[in-house]
């Protein structure tokens, strides 16, 4: 029985082919109807584009709080932070390598294959006339970033993490949509420690307040995904309209390179991990989680896949109950290996469409982000969206290349669950086997 998440993917692909194959058949009607360029060209101007808009333009309410509350509360949720013990600094430390590992396996494909560049000249420089005002701030913007961290580190960090007014950084002036979200996450993290100092009874009430706020936020993100198949409908009709099919080429570079990457990562990395910080056999440690792999690609959720690694990690992998029952639903939660792999694959592939060259300074503090920000995703449906919306602008990339990769969210969705549920295990097993070390 098929879920709303399902359908509602479905409907989001339908969308992308229904707008690519009207703008293939638009085309192909160019050269013999008088005056059917001009007209499609205008309609898409005056109204597939802000039928896209209004999609993104909801995004982007909630970026900043979204950010804010879910960090925040991923913080207060922890509780105590004096009491978290070795257990949880293994945790958290893996948590981390898992998430930053995969992120740096991600820019490094993306800068190998550079799916992005795939274009015809004609194509490109299109792309980059549409957007040279975004493209020329960027460059003005990497030029700052770049020679910040070489020039003048500790005042460029001072800057950049803890600006004289932190709501203009965060809001940005009247020729950005979105500010920084450095200062904004800096911020999230420090409420939230705060937080867990607090007395019981009002660390709760902030938790509340905190997921109050957060719900709010994602119920906002789910009406606008309601909006998202004629959205993408349209702004892939429009794409199609004014660049031609040529678009496809790269998004297909783009899919099969992150596939590939997650392949990598999952089997690759983890491997390595098990080998050398536990006693486990690669291979039989992924014949015995078998069945977790498989749910977790079928569901797309991790949540979903909670009682099923649950149940196998403690009678197939012999995992104690303490240890699976604190990191597996704390890492359904934070440890976004494959969330954070994608969203920095998102950022650096349209960073490529739009002809944004991000430097190596502006790619190191993209990975820190995309770890941070993969921990703030909500247990939704297209939850990531915002963030990544967020990311982008605050490199100063067109948000609206969002829409190129819609279409194809939902299989990339079911391979980075699959890899964030199958770090969550291998975390548990080499927790687990320290804790025993330990003892």
């Amino acid at each position: 029985m098929s879920t709303p998440a399902d359908r509602l993917a479905n409907r989001i692909f339908l969308g992308m082919i229904v707008g690519v194959t009207l703008g293939a058949l638009l085309r192909l009607l160019f050269p013999h109807v008088n005056g059917l360029e001009s007209l499609a060209k205008q309609t898409s101007i005056q109204l597939l584009d802000p039928l896209g808009r209004i999609f993104l333009r909801l995004l982007f309410l909630v970026v900043v709080p979204l950010v804010f509350a879910s960090l925040a509360l991923g913080v207060v949720q922890l509780g105590r932070l004096d009491r978290l013990g070795p257990m949880a600094g293994r945790t958290f430390a893996l948590f981390g390598l898992n998430m930053a590992i995969g992120v740096g396996l991600g820019l490094l494909v993306m800068n190998g294959v550079k799916p992005g560049t795939r274009l015809e000249p004609e194509t490109r420089e299109k792309i980059q006339a549409q957007f040279k005002g975004e493209v020329q701030k960027q460059e003005s913007r990497s030029a700052e970033v770049t020679a910040g961290p070489t020039q003048r580190p500790l005042p460029w960090l001072v800057d950049t993490f803890l600006p004289a007014n932190m709501l203009r950084a965060v809001v940005g002036d009247t020729t950005t949509r979105i500010g920084d979200v450095l200062p904004l996450i800096l911020f999230a993290l420090l409420i939230g420690a705060a937080g867990t100092t607090l007395p019981e009874a009002q660390r709760q009430s902030l938790q509340q307040l905190l997921e109050l706020l957060s719900g709010l936020m994602t119920r906002i993100v789910g009406w606008a995904l309601q909006l998202a198949p004629v959205a993408v409908a349209a702004m892939l009709l429009s794409t199609v309209i004014n660049l031609g099919l040529q678009f496809l080429i790269p998004l297909l570079w783009f899919t099969v390179s992150v596939l590939v990457v997650m392949a990598i990562h999952c089997f690759g990395t983890m491997s390595l991990l098990l080998r050398f910080l536990s006693s486990r056999s690669p291979v039989e440690f992924f014949r015995a989680i078998r069945t977790i792999l498989f749910t977790a690609f079928s569901t797309s959720s991790s949540n979903a896949t909670l009682p099923t690694s649950l149940q196998v990690t403690q009678e197939r992998l012999k995992v104690s109950a303490p240890v699976a029952g604190f990191v597996l639903p704390l890492g359904a939660t934070m440890n976004m290996s494959g969330t954070a792999l994608y969203e920095g694959c998102v950022v650096l592939f349209i960073a490529q469409v739009y002809g944004v060259d991000l430097s190596l300074s502006q790619q190191i503090i993209l990975l820190l982000l995309t770890v941070l920000s993969a921990v703030a995703v909500a247990g939704i449906p297209g939850a990531s969206l915002p963030l990544i919306i967020g990311l982008l602008a605050n490199f100063q990339i067109p948000a609206e290349g969002i829409g190129l990769i819609l279409g194809v969210d939902r299989l990339l969705d079911m391979a980075r669950t699959t890899l964030n549920v199958a770090a969550d295990v291998v975390t548990a097993v080499i927790v687990d086997e320290s804790e025993q070390r330990s003892q």
